[in-house]
C-alpha cells in the first residue's frame, strides 16, 4: 500500500482515470469508512466531516495510488492521519498509552492467544449489543483502532502496520493487550450470560484497567 506522496499535480492519471479509480475503487468503502471513522470520534457530525476530508485528500493525492492494489487499506491510512493530525486535537480523547511498558510486558512472540478476546469469535458474536459497543469505545483510541482494524475490518497484520506506521511485533502486542482489556471489560457481562469466568477472572486479577 502507497501513501500519499506524489502532488495533486503529477501528470500521472488523465482526469478520466481519476473518476474512474475514485467511483469504483474509493466509492464502494465509503460505509466501511464511516463506520471506521464514527468509531473514532464517536460523534456522527465529526465521523461525516472526517469521511469526506479524507475523501477529498484521496481524490487530491489520488496518483500516488496504484491501481488495483488495497484501496480499502490506502484510505483508511488516510483517515487515520486526518484523525491523527486535525480531529483528534479537537476532542477529549483518553491519553495516549505508554506503548513500550506494554511491548515490554506483552512480548509478542510470547502471545497467548486464548488468554484474549476476538471479537470475530463465535462466543463474541453472541455477545455484541451496547455492552460489547459500550466495552470497546470505553478503550483508549490507541487500543479501540486496533482492535477495529483487525477484528471488524479484517486486515492483517501487515496492512495494519502499514495503516499505523509501526513494526508488526508491534501490531501483534498492542492488538494481544487491547484484547485482554476488552476481555476485563467484558467479564461482568459474559458471566451474567452464563459463560464461566472464574480462570479469566484470577488471571486478569493483576492487570490494571
Amino acid at each position: 500500500m502507497n501513501t500519499p506522496s506524489h502532488t495533486e499535480d503529477s501528470p500521472r492519471y488523465s482526469e478520466g482515470e481519476k473518476s474512474k479509480i475514485f467511483n469504483e475503487e474509493f466509492m464502494p468503502h465509503i460505509t466501511a469508512m464511516y463506520n471506521f471513522a464514527y468509531k473514532l470520534v464517536l460523534d456522527e457530525d465529526d465521523a461525516k466531516d472526517l469521511v469526506q476530508d479524507t475523501y477529498l485528500k484521496a481524490f487530491r493525492f489520488i496518483n500516488s495510488f496504484e491501481k488495483g492494489t488495497n484501496a480499502k487499506a490506502w484510505l483508511f491510512k488516510i483517515l487515520k492521519n486526518s484523525f491523527i493530525n486535525e480531529f483528534r486535537k479537537k476532542s477529549k480523547q483518553p491519553a495516549k498509552v505508554d506503548y513500550q511498558e506494554v511491548e515490554q510486558t506483552y512480548n509478542s512472540d510470547s502471545v497467548d492467544e486464548d488468554f484474549t478476546v476476538d471479537l470475530r469469535s463465535e462466543t463474541v458474536q453472541e455477545l455484541i449489543g451496547d455492552e460489547v459497543t459500550n466495552a470497546l469505545n470505553s478503550l483508549s483510541v490507541e487500543f479501540r483502532t486496533i482492535i477495529i482494524l483487525c477484528d471488524l475490518e479484517g486486515f492483517t497484520y501487515e496492512e495494519m502496520a502499514k495503516i499505523l506506521d509501526i513494526p508488526i511485533g508491534t501490531v501483534r502486542s498492542r492488538l494481544h493487550r487491547a484484547r485482554f482489556i476488552l476481555r476485563q471489560k467484558l467479564l461482568l457481562y459474559a458471566k451474567n450470560m452464563g459463560y464461566d469466568t472464574s480462570k479469566t477472572a484470577e488471571e486478569g486479577a493483576e492487570v490494571e484497567l
